[in-house]
């Protein structure tokens, strides 16, 4: 869905501050971070419907909070939407009554992480472009979670790598099934996404791009 989460390539919001060298800076985000992924092992739900519940945070809200701000909120929609805390427990951060959960083995927490969740799957037709064609992105703004960014929808780009069929988030997001799509990595350049006199000469972008995104070769 377009919303204040899709910042990519937005004018007015100065340099990306790089300054920042540790991961948590405060103790509470890393406290956000372990309970997210405890929870995310309970199975309610994916990694699309994670990232969709955080862009459902209200825009003014949303830029004037930090990131795990934004992981609580998804947290907390989506433990409310299974039904698995109350508004009332969240309140009081006291549970009212035992939940039947079944945890993960702590002993396996080092073992799941290392491995990752891979999304390759055996795709169900064959790829629609080849290596070098010059694509033009969609236009659409969908009203659902996707992965396609704002600022290279109508764009002109080139495909300069394949990386087979993946499970396609628009869809996972919205329904939890598991479609393949094949994924590419599509070169822009920085004059084609920002006009000229490009913001740094030569400057090229490459981009992950599913293929229901692309609109056709150019």
């Amino acid at each position: 869905m377009d919303g204040a989460h899709d910042l990519g390539g937005q004018p007015g919001f100065g340099p990306v501050d790089r300054n920042q060298t540790e991961h948590f800076p405060c103790p509470w985000e890393a406290r956000v971070f372990s309970i997210t992924l405890a929870c995310g092992m309970l199975g309610k739900w994916n990694l699309d419907q994670a990232r969709s519940a955080r862009e459902g945070m209200d825009p003014d809200h949303y830029l004037d909070s930090t990131y795990y701000e934004h992981w609580l909120h998804g947290l907390e929609a989506l433990l409310l939407a299974r039904h698995l805390v109350t508004e009332e427990e969240l309140a009081g951060g006291v549970a009212d009554t035992a939940h039947a959960f079944s945890p993960v083995d702590i002993r396996r927490i080092r073992e799941i992480l290392s491995t990752g969740g891979p999304t390759q799957m055996q795709a169900a037709r064959p790829a629609g472009y080849r290596i070098r064609d010059r694509v033009m992105m969609g236009t659409r703004h969908p009203a659902h979670h996707t992965r396609l960014p704002g600022y290279i929808r109508g764009k002109v780009g080139e495909i300069i790598a394949h990386h087979g069929a993946h499970i396609f988030p628009d869809i996972h997001a919205r329904s939890g099934e598991k479609v393949p799509e094949h994924l590419y990595t599509i070169e822009f350049n920085g004059s084609e996404l920002w006009g000229d006199p490009p913001v740094e000469r030569g400057l090229r972008v490459c981009v992950d791009v599913f293929e229901p995104y692309i609109n056709g070769c150019a």
